[in-house]
């Protein structure tokens, strides 16, 4: 077989290497535009997951790479005056020179034909291939030649690098936040060699401008970081290698195969350097395509087994860097936090890391963890233990004159279970249960306030007495029998009423027995379903009214806590979103005009909700269809109701519009919560596929959020709390007298299982590299 391969990076040279060895009568040829020793940039980094990949797919490769790498095991971050260290990394950098030498010269051994200074872009060069590898980097000009093919969504992020180097020995991974006259700079540096180390230097735009970087040459760049961080470089000079200041440039290829030719490496996309993935990522490509032919010899097979095996895996990391790539663009949100909470934040903000792991490698910086954020509980007037305190999620939190005595919440959950909207035994099991089973607060489902705005026919109300003494049964069961405190969530379905069972076909139109239903414009949700009537005044009127009417018997069914539902595509939803509001009277067009209902509604049920009592409005932060609510929309919505008394934002996000795509993932609602909280600086609880109590305590003590609610892990486990609390050692949790015996059980099993959990982890977990390099040598490895 004949294989082309279009660019001399690590991607291109790796894969040359693997199908050489696979295929050694092969004609493959590695075309290069520029000379053989040309090399941008300084070093490069992998982690010991990676190494073990090289060493199980080229041992003679990874046995020179491992032998040029500098180590290290530690990541430090400096912030105000303070440094924090966390160990158990395993990482190792090698200068990118080094690197490409040592491929070179490997598949230069195996007989790979290697071209320099050729014109890549005459595809006359390899018109006879079978094989076409594009691994020609980030600006692939090929990638962009036939653009329409492979359909590229270039995102220029807008913080401003550059990829500098020094002198100055590390040994760690490295950041520093650094502040200055213009505003915030950011330094990612490691170590590659001896003497010599990576520095990506990094600022927001506005910084940027104010310093008058843009004017600057490379020198008088490098002059600029050499005086910002001056006082760590210790008289060590800042190197350039063309280090000129650039947007990051995230990209990803709906297509990556166009007949015999195949996008590799940063052609077919790329990962931002804070998690320092771009060649590992190209590297694990060239793998993956190997692979494909192992499995397969034929071109067109093996091209779609790597494309459709490989894409999961690449989106995964890509996802991983944008939720880090977008930490570091908005540091400025974080600036004002406690250094050890800010060094928490910059540990876990990718979701890769968490409280659990890092509590297992960093114990005295979790414990230093721990103890920050009780002071900060104990700040607010809670005569808690900052010596020896609960993890973050069994550290009250006070709503006004509510006391919760922890930061888990049932989250709203219809069960589309009730009789003319009356909740029946089912309620008074499910919402008694998860209360009994240790939640700090127990949310209602989007209980109804008239029955023309129901959602199904199987949702709970509250227009009528019956319903009202139906909910206040369950009420009181829930403050005799529990330490909950117990919310009512109100709201109206809009254009998203008269539909089925949710069982029965989420969302879909009632086939029979439906009703009229309203919005703010009259736009159907599925082009099947009802059209909506456009409310009038009159209407608005009418609806607020009911809403008052519904706050009041909550009030008298005894609920602690009152939530207008303000997300979802529901009806206040759907004044809010431009996407659901064609409207062109003072309720349309801008934002300001978009709240102005939802607000009038929220006044009027204030005004009747007691004032010792707390309120909290659920919004969508994000509609995740192209001209809809964003996250920076989201800050102003908080703002506005949280002017108007809110006290709680709960931070949901989408379902108001069919076409709507969102992107997935562990709690990828979260980062939503985190801008809500720390822009509008508003409490926020935060919400979406949260699973586990070790992710509460990861959102809790980044601050991304005050509150956590969790769904579906109350379904199949009231006890998700109690169970925690006794994972955790939260001794002072409620329990009802007739579990406690059960609760004794669990909280004695639990250290045991806990212990036996960690010594299996630890065991489990190999050495790293630089773990094992040091012990043999007995020294610090990468400053050497």
């Amino acid at each position: 077989m004949k294989t082309a391969i279009i660019g001399g990076g690590p991607a291109g040279l790796y894969f040359a290497i693997l199908m050489k060895q696979l295929l050694p009568g092969a004609d493959i040829t590695v075309y290069e535009r520029n000379r053989a020793d040309d090399t941008f940039g300084f070093g490069v980094v992998f982690s010991d997951a990676t190494l073990d990949n090289f060493e199980k797919y080229d041992p003679p490769s990874y046995q020179r790479i491992t032998r040029e790498f500098a180590y290290w095991d530690d990541i430090a971050i400096h912030f105000k005056g303070t440094e924090h260290r966390i160990g158990g990394n395993g990482f190792c950098g090698c200068s990118r020179r080094t690197l490409l030498l040592i491929l070179r010269d490997r598949a230069e051994e195996l007989g790979v034909e290697l071209r320099y200074q050729v014109d890549v872009d005459d595809e006359s060069l390899f018109s006879d291939a079978d094989l076409v590898v594009v691994a020609d980097g980030i600006n692939s000009r090929f990638r962009d030649r036939y653009a329409d093919h492979f359909q590229p969504e270039v995102d220029l992020r807008p913080n401003k690098f550059a990829w500098m180097g020094s002198t100055r020995p590390l040994d760690a991974f490295t950041f520093i936040f650094q502040e200055t006259e213009w505003g915030p700079f950011i330094a990612h540096a490691y170590q590659y060699e001896a003497n010599r180390s990576t520095w990506v230097f990094e600022t927001d735009p506005e910084t940027f401008d104010r310093a008058g970087l843009g004017q600057k040459t490379e020198e008088e760049s490098a002059a600029l970081m050499e005086q910002i961080f001056g006082w760590f470089l210790n008289g060590h000079k800042v190197l350039t290698n063309r280090s000129l200041w650039r947007n990051f440039p995230m990209i990803r290829n709906k297509r990556w195969v166009m007949g015999n030719k195949v996008l590799l490496g940063d052609a077919k996309g790329s990962a931002h350097f804070s998690i320092g993935s771009g060649t590992k990522l190209a590297m694990e490509d060239a793998i993956a395509l190997y692979e494909a032919f192992r499995r397969d010899s034929d071109v067109t097979r093996a091209l779609s087994f790597y494309e459709t095996g490989r894409r999961e895996e690449v989106e995964k990391t890509q996802h991983a860097a944008d939720v880090s790539l977008v930490w570091f663009e908005h540091v400025a949100r974080f600036w004002n936090f406690d250094p050890v909470q800010f060094a928490f934040g910059v540990m876990t903000r990718a979701k890769a890391i968490t409280y659990d792991n890092l509590r297992l490698r960093a114990p005295d910086f979790v414990a230093s963890v721990d103890r920050t954020f009780a002071q900060q509980v104990r700040d607010k007037g809670f005569d808690v233990s900052v010596e020896n305190p609960n993890v973050p999620m069994f550290q009250p939190f006070r709503l006004r004159e509510m006391t919760l005595e922890n930061r888990v919440v049932v989250s709203p959950m219809d069960m589309y279970s009730a009789e003319n909207g009356i909740p029946g035994d089912w309620h008074l099991v499910h919402y008694g249960s998860r209360a009994t089973g240790g939640a700090g607060l127990v949310f209602t489902e989007m209980t109804c306030v008239s029955p023309e705005s129901r959602i199904t026919l199987g949702c709970a109300g509250l227009w009528n007495d019956e319903q009202e003494a139906a909910w206040k049964r369950i009420v009181d069961f829930v403050h005799n029998n529990s330490s909950a405190k117990f919310c009512l969530q109100l709201g109206h379905a809009g254009r998203k009423g008269a539909t089925k069972l949710m069982w029965e076909g989420i969302d879909r139109p009632l086939e029979t027995g439906a009703w009229d239903i309203c919005s703010a414009s009259p736009i159907p949700y599925f082009p099947d379903s009802q059209v909506p009537r456009e409310v009038t005044r009159a209407d608005m009127d009418a609806i607020k009214a009911q809403f008052v009417g519904a706050a009041q018997r909550g009030d008298q069914a005894g609920f602690d806590m009152l939530e207008l539902h303000c997300a979802h595509g529901y009806l206040l939803a759907s004044f809010i979103s431009p996407l659901t509001n064609q409207r062109s009277d003072e309720y349309g067009g801008s934002l300001e005009n978009r709240l102005r209902y939802p607000l009038e509604v929220f006044d009027a049920m204030r005004e009747v909700w007691p004032a010792h009592k707390p309120m909290s409005v659920r919004i969508s932060a994000v509609d995740w269809a192209e001209g809809g609510i964003t996250g920076d929309d989201a800050v102003e919505i908080a703002r506005a109701f949280a002017e108007h008394g809110v006290d709680l934002v709960d931070v949901s996000t989408g379902q108001t519009v069919r076409e709507a795509r969102p992107i997935y993932g562990r709690m990828f609602q979260t980062p939503f919560s985190d801008q809500v909280r720390n822009e509008a600086q508003v409490a926020t609880m935060c919400v979406g596929n949260i699973t586990t109590a070790d992710q509460v305590n990861t959102i809790l003590a980044a601050g991304r959020a005050d509150l956590v609610a969790l769904a579906r892990p109350h379904l199949v486990d009231p006890f998700f709390t109690m169970k925690a609390a006794a994972w955790y050692g939260a001794k002072d949790i409620f329990c009802p007298p007739q579990y406690l015996a059960g609760k004794d059980q669990i909280f004695r099993n639990s250290v045991r299982d806990r212990q036996d959990m960690e010594d299996l982890k630890i065991k489990a977990k190999p050495k790293t590299r630089a773990e094992l390099k040091m012990e043999a040598s007995g020294k610090s490895l990468a400053a050497e």
